[in-house]
């Protein structure tokens, strides 16, 4: 997708537009919810994990008191992106839409996951630039096509192969790898469940899970 699509879909199509301040802003909706507000984004494959380790993550999350929400990408495309299909296009618009609801998510104190394949860098790279310093994260579900295939839940890989199912990832559409994710889950070698400890002990780390914790 060149730069100029891109930038068709970023920006507002009227330009007679001001933003309005909120008085009950983000750290106002961070410090009643005893946290600091952040996106934890999901990317791999189709059937690399990344709903699985996303949903115990926010059962983690949800037994320590903390207000979280997921945004899974086949839910998300069944409401608001019904509309979209699977062409380069419609998905750099799928996630430039998704980025600006857990923009919206985080701003109301929410630490929000987010479950999308999202195959391109440059979308990726503009999620985060919506975002300050510390507040977005890139989990990568590293799984190896060969194993992604042979777990294949849905019969996708399968439709894939067979012709039935054009511009899937991995197959005919390409995936680029995140090449400096903040978190790479590798789960070839670490369970669901382990790769959920690593990340909420990560979110610890971080100071995201701590009451009182200063948000900038």
């Amino acid at each position: 997708m060149s730069s100029d699509e891109t930038r068709r879909l970023s920006e507002p199509a009227e330009r007679d537009l001001y933003w309005q301040s909120i008085e009950i802003d983000k750290s106002a909706h961070a410090t009643l919810m005893g946290q600091k507000p952040v996106v934890l984004w999901f990317t791999g494959l189709s059937a690399a994990g990344k709903t699985t380790v996303a949903n115990l993550v926010e059962k983690r999350l949800h037994a320590l008191g903390r207000h979280s929400y997921l945004l899974d990408g086949d839910n998300v495309r069944q409401g608001l992106n019904a509309d979209l299909g699977f062409s380069d296009e419609d998905r750099a618009e799928n996630i430039r839409r998704v980025a600006h609801v857990a923009k919206l998510m985080v701003d109301a104190g929410l630490i929000t996951l987010v479950s999308f394949i999202s195959p391109f860098r440059a979308e990726r790279v503009m999620a985060r630039a919506l975002f300050e310093e510390h507040e977005f994260y890139e989990i990568f579900i590293d799984t190896p096509l060969a194993v992604a295939e042979e777990r294949d839940p849905k019969g996708l890989y399968k439709k894939a192969r067979s012709g039935q199912l054009k511009s899937f990832t991995g197959i005919d559409s390409v995936y680029e790898a995140p090449e400096s994710p903040d978190i790479r889950i590798e789960t070839v070698h670490m369970s669901a469940q382990e790769a959920a400890t690593h990340v909420v002990d990560y979110l610890i780390r971080q100071g995201c899970l701590s009451v009182g914790q200063a948000v900038s």
